[in-house]
């Protein structure tokens, strides 16, 4: 549909173009267990960018759906400068997206649309993991009604955590399985807590505020 007329989606994306937002106690979260030495991988639907603006490593996310921060052509798949391909769809005049230079397709940022396929990374990244046997899988905020993703926690043979506003049917079919209903930043705190993390976690959401980490905006 891109490749035929990319309007629609140029007049969405100039809506929802991440960087308006900060990074929540969850995403602040997942920044912590790097620094614990604690995080093999976080994977995540979401194409916010909000792992990378509170300074989660690039190798330790899966972004499962792609990001705005990155753009190619939809063609020749030549990489195109993510900021540029921004400048370009954000400025109203535009109603064609960037023009590759390589073969003169249409470019769009690395997010994933309906019916295309993930990221090749995906695959190369959950086989290395499951290799790896993890201690502890935790599952947050989530329907688990979009595959593949929604299959991964089929995959591990480890204690599960669900933190979720209500019960995902079919995952606590173990007896090492936990849920805890509630909102998921407050479940997050709960659990830093009881950890002995939470001031380490309000350090990190308290920088991670936008007017706080300039240095992370641009690259969106």
């Amino acid at each position: 549909f891109y490749r035929q007329n990319p309007e629609p989606f140029m007049l969405l994306a100039r809506e929802i173009w991440p960087g308006e937002h900060s990074p929540t106690l969850t995403h602040c979260f997942i920044r912590l267990l790097e620094e614990k030495n604690s995080l093999l991988r976080c994977y995540t639907q979401n194409i916010d960018g909000l792992e990378a603006i509170v300074g989660v490593s690039p190798d330790k996310v899966m972004e499962c759906h792609g990001n705005y921060r990155t753009a190619s052509c939809i063609e020749c798949e030549t990489a195109y400068d993510g900021n540029l391909c921004k400048n370009h769809i954000l400025d109203g005049k535009n109603t064609k997206p960037p023009i590759c230079r390589m073969c003169g397709g249409y470019v769009k940022p690395d997010i994933v649309f309906f019916g295309e396929g993930l990221p090749g990374r995906f695959g190369q990244v959950l086989r290395s993991d499951l290799r790896i046997e993890p201690d502890l899988l935790i599952v947050i905020g989530t329907s688990l009604m979009v595959t593949p993703v929604s299959n991964i926690p089929n995959y591990v043979d480890c204690p599960r955590v669900l933190l979720n506003r209500e019960f995902v049917d079919g995952f606590t079919n173990k007896f090492t399985d936990v849920f805890e209903p509630g909102d998921c930043d407050e479940s997050i705190r709960k659990l830093s807590r009881l950890a002995g993390w939470e001031q380490d976690l309000d350090k990190i959401f308290a920088s991670s505020r936008l007017d706080k980490c300039t240095d992370h905006v641009h690259l969106f």
